[in-house]
This record gives C-alpha cells, sequence and structure tokens, in this order.
C-alpha cells in the first residue's frame, strides 16, 4: 500500500480545499501543514521523516530544544479514576504513536484511559478492541489533530475494514481531533474505492468538535448509539453510513461531489446511507440544527437497506440538495418500510413542495422522538463522559 500524493500539504489541501475548513483558518493550517515538510512515497518513509526533528531558522533543532518547549502542564495528571497516556510523535511523550498507547490500556480497565494526542498528523492506522473500554482521545483541535491512512475496500478486503481508526469498545469519546482517509477520490461507479476514515462499532460513543473527512462512505457509523457534537463531517457518496442510532447535533456536513454545469440534472452525491434491515432494529439518525453545504447535485439520503431511518431537524440545506429530496435505492418496494423525515428545516434546498412520495414533514408530535439526547437514552451513559 503506497501513498498516492507526493505532499503532505498538497494531499490534504486537495483533501480540504472544497470546505469552509480551509477558507476559515488557512493561515494556521498552512503553517500546521508546512511545519511536516513531508515528501515521499510510502507511509514507512513518511513515518520515518515525521519522526525526525524540525529545522527552525535554518538549524536543526534537537530533541531537548523540542521537548523543552513542549506544554507539559497541558496534559492532565492521573487521577483515582482516569489513567492518562501522552502521545507525541516528537519523542516528547512516553508514546510515539497512537496505536502504541492504545496497546498499553489495561485491558477491561473499569478506570478511564485518557489519549491526549499532541497536535501533529499521525500516519497510522489505528484499533481500539473491545476489551478497550472507556478510552477518550484528547487532541488539541481539529485542524491541528489527526489521525490519517489511505486504505480502501480493495486493500483492505472490505469497505468496513478501510477505516482509518476502527472503534470496537464501549464508552469511546473523541475530542478536537480529525478523522481523514486520504484514498484517492472515487468515482461513481468504482469499484474497491470506498475508503472509510472512522468506523464506530461500540455503543455509547461520542465525538466533540471533531473532523471527519473522506469522500465515500467518509463515516461508517456502524451500530451501537452514538452522538455527535459540533463536528465537521465532509465526504462524496454516503459518507453517513451504517446502522447506528445516532444524534447529530449543531454539525456541519460538507458534499465535495464535483460541481455541475447549470442545468445539470444528475446526482453525484448522498449524505446518508442508513442500514436498518427490518423493523424490529432499534436504529436511525437524527440530524438536528445541522447545516448542509458544498458543492454537487446531492440526496439528503439513500434506502441502503428497506428500513432506513433518517430525519432532518432545524437543518439548514443549501440548493445543493436535489428537489427530490431522497432515493429508495431504485427499489420501490422499500417506499412503505423506509421513514425518511424533515422538520423545520431552511435554506434553498429544504423546499419539501417536489419531495419524493414516501419522504414525511414531521409535526411536532413525530418530530420530539427525534430533536434531543433522549433519542439515543443518552441520560443513561452521556452525562458520565463529560
Amino acid at each position: 500500500m503506497t501513498f498516492q500524493y507526493m505532499n503532505v500539504f498538497s494531499l490534504l489541501v486537495v483533501v480540504l480545499a472544497s470546505t469552509h475548513f480551509l477558507s476559515s483558518n488557512l493561515r494556521h493550517v498552512k503553517h500546521f501543514l508546512e511545519e511536516f515538510n513531508v515528501i515521499s512515497s510510502s507511509p514507512d518513509l513518511i513515518i520515518t521523516q515525521l519522526n525526525r526533528h524540525h529545522h527552525h531558522h535554518g538549524k536543526k533543532a534537537s530533541k531537548v530544544d523540542i521537548c523543552d518547549d513542549f506544554p507539559h502542564d497541558s496534559v492532565p495528571p492521573d487521577t483515582n479514576t482516569t489513567t492518562t497516556f501522552c502521545v507525541d510523535r516528537n519523542g516528547c511523550c512516553n508514546f510515539t504513536t497512537i496505536q502504541s498507547a492504545v496497546d498499553a490500556v489495561a485491558t477491561l480497565s473499569t478506570k478511564k484511559s485518557l489519549i491526549w494526542i499532541k497536535n501533529g498528523i499521525y500516519f497510522e492506522k489505528v484499533i481500539i478492541p473491545k476489551t478497550k473500554p472507556n478510552v477518550t482521545f484528547q487532541g488539541q483541535g481539529y485542524t491541528s489533530t489527526a489521525i490519517v491512512w489511505n486504505d480502501t475496500a480493495a486493500s483492505s478486503r472490505g469497505t468496513f475494514y478501510s477505516a482509518s481508526l476502527q472503534v470496537f469498545s464501549t464508552n469511546f469519546v473523541a475530542k478536537n481531533i480529525s478523522f481523514m482517509n486520504v484514498a484517492p477520490i472515487p468515482k461513481p461507479g468504482d469499484v474497491g474505492a470506498q475508503a472509510v476514515a472512522i468506523r464506530v462499532a461500540g455503543d455509547q460513543a461520542s465525538f466533540w468538535g471533531c473532523g471527519f473527512f473522506g469522500a465515500q462512505d467518509t463515516l461508517h457509523d456502524d451500530r451501537g448509539r452514538h452522538y455527535f457534537k459540533e463536528c465537521y463531517i465532509q465526504g462524496s457518496i454516503d459518507f453517513i453510513f451504517g446502522n447506528a442510532k445516532s444524534l447529530y447535533e449543531d454539525c456541519q456536513l460538507i458534499s465535495m461531489a464535483p460541481s455541475l454545469l447549470v442545468g445539470q440534472k444528475s446526482i453525484n452525491g448522498v449524505v446518508t446511507a442508513h442500514g436498518r434491515a427490518s423493523a424490529d432494529e432499534d436504529s436511525g439518525f437524527a440530524f438536528v440544527r445541522c447545516s448542509i453545504g458544498g458543492t454537487g447535485r446531492i440526496w439528503l439520503g439513500r434506502a441502503w437497506r428497506p428500513f432506513s431511518k433518517v430525519v432532518f431537524a432545524y437543518t439548514y440545506m443549501s440548493d445543493i440538495i436535489a428537489p427530490e429530496g431522497w432515493n429508495d435505492f431504485n427499489d420501490p418496494s422499500r417506499d412503505q418500510s423506509i421513514f425518511y423525515g424533515e422538520y423545520m428545516c431552511t435554506g434553498g434546498g429544504a423546499n419539501a413542495s417536489m419531495r419524493v412520495p414516501y419522504a414525511q414533514k414531521l409535526n411536532d408530535t413525530q418530530a420530539s422522538l427525534f430533536l434531543n439526547a433522549s433519542f439515543i437514552n443518552a441520560d443513561q451513559w452521556l452525562p458520565a463522559q463529560l
């Protein structure tokens, strides 16, 4: 497996260029990426170069100089309830990779494990197994801390396994960090090109101020109850997919599907592909006070499986949303079983006059089931993560 781009700065600018991420943080992000000064064609060489010392004012700085500037006061100390693991790619902590810190977490520990991650790009594929519950990733900002890899469905023997981060444990928390898959952007219909940034397959996971960057199948919201707050999610086709029961509040959903010429009516992107397979499954996606923007001409969702359930409430939709809004995966037999609802949405894409007949304009009573954290029984577990 080799990286397809020559320069980390160019690579991530390609991934992020269509987003408000760069327009609002350009100076900071450019400085952040230029610091790495990485030109390479293989992950091993990239990692080697990332672990070299930075150059300052034309002179090579020593490791001692780098670590003298390390913000040790920012790393939370151990407590009776929490063990802290510090990660810094320059060697100023006990761990230089995130996976090595995860591996050091005690199996089935009842204590919380806080993995504090110094700002930087961490080129590694990370897995949190079921045996490591109560893990928190604490980044230093989603514009300055990122886990990055580039597997695809073809390279990893399946879409589900292509994720840069896979979470199988319960009570996982991520704060102020990004998850990226920088595999080449696929064209519609490309075989084996799906490339997941994160797979969340454990129950009671929450994400606060995080970024999710990819193209097709960016965020695999696989199974369990999950909460996303003030997150930035970018993709093109089915970029939020899975069979979880999840609440997204105050999130930005950004399409990077190619722009179309004026008058073109083709669809080249989809926000969601929910995978509920039967009426007995307690799952669904709810988006509250979110915004949808970017490029292309896209659907809000398509019915990956016959009982797909997605609701958008109080959400701003730009005019990239096609008038019909939704798709039944081209299988009309699903029209009676899928649940696609909209409530009090605004923007050029929220006009419901031409929506597909199975899309529902929810009333107050119907919408109330999806508007707050009770949708995911968060009173039972979310406060304990704060």
